[in-house]
């Protein structure tokens, strides 16, 4: 197993997507990276980019299972994890389990559910099980939830906490397409969608492997302090209420592994780090209200700290 066996195994993959996701193959590398990482992504972006369609898109080219939580104040945890129900034939209590049993599981609108449907969430993400009446049960491998809000409607939503937004790998937008793309869609879905012919190009019984190979992608000693020093500096950053935590640290290396990995290196480079720091950071850092009336955004904070962060570049040679 290669660094190549990475990148072909997910070029196959992205570039299958891509006939369903026009223009947006950055988006979907940034998923790939993801799965590989075992981690897990918020996707906040405005209705009808084609988020549905990205995740089914990606369990259909892996071949595995996928299914859409739509998230509403009146979704109960056990309709996400599943309930025991007693059969009166065996008089016994039988498991059925809920829609998190797959290998992608789209939670739409996560912020529409209350925090107790949230929670359930939870477990599953830093785990992979689920606990229901006492008892545990694993997850299939591999388990990605891609969870979706709407950064512009919050009415009748439930904000989520600190404590689950640092559970996300990744947050990611989808972003609208160009108008090139955009007629390019249209040309698409004329007749039917391209969803509807698209076919299994990976299996995803390899990721597990694979997933393992990306740990042994080599960073540099300089690159690992690089990396602890930009994460460092958030927290005695003064429009920063709240910094990010040493799971961000681990989020970021590990993220640049699977970066190289997919580019086909066994190393990470400067800017693989400087290029994922903002989809693996800015959503867990809380600006403070005086800082946010100044127009700051975690955005332009990072890009502050990227830019007054040196790296030892004599280290690397």
């Amino acid at each position: 197993m290669t660094e190549s066996t990475v990148q072909s195994f997910t070029g196959a993959v992205i570039d299958n997507v891509e006939r369903v996701i026009v223009g947006k193959r950055r988006t979907i590398e940034l998923l790939m990276v993801a799965l590989l990482c075992q981690g897990h992504v918020l996707i906040e972006d405005v209705p009808g980019v084609g988020k549905t369609m990205l995740a089914r898109s990606i369990a259909i080219s892996l071949g595995g299972i996928f299914k859409r939580l739509q998230c509403t104040p009146d979704l109960l945890p056990n309709d996400v994890t599943g309930v025991n129900i007693f059969n009166q034939q065996t008089s016994q209590f039988e498991f059925r389990p809920g829609p998190i049993f797959v290998n992608v599981l789209l939670a739409d609108e996560i912020n529409r559910a209350t925090p107790r449907t949230q929670s359930a969430l939870l477990e599953a993400m830093s785990e992979a099980q689920v606990s229901v009446d006492g008892v545990s049960r694993t997850l299939p491998e591999p388990f990605l939830v891609l969870a979706t809000q709407n950064p512009i409607e919050y009415e009748g939503t439930f904000p989520l906490p600190e404590a689950q937004l640092d559970r996300f790998l990744m947050r990611l937008s989808v972003g609208y397409p160009s108008p090139a793309d955009e007629l390019i869609l249209m040309t698409n879905l004329r007749r039917e969608h391209p969803i509807s012919h698209l076919q299994q190009v990976a299996d995803v019984n390899q990721l597990p492997a694979l997933q393992s190979q990306v740990w042994e992608v080599h960073v540099d000693q300089s690159l690992q302090e690089y990396i602890v020093q930009l994460v460092t500096a958030t927290r005695s950053n003064p429009d920063l209420a709240l910094g990010a935590s040493p799971r961000a640290s681990l989020a970021l290396y590990k993220t640049a592994q699977a970066f190289a990995a997919i580019n086909g290196r066994d190393h990470v480079l400067p800017d693989d780090i400087k290029y994922l720091v903002p989809y693996t950071m800015a959503h867990r850092l809380i600006i403070k209200p005086e800082a946010e009336l100044r127009n700051r955004t975690s955005k332009g904070i990072l890009d502050d700290i990227l830019a007054n962060t040196p790296l030892d570049i004599g280290k690397l040679a």
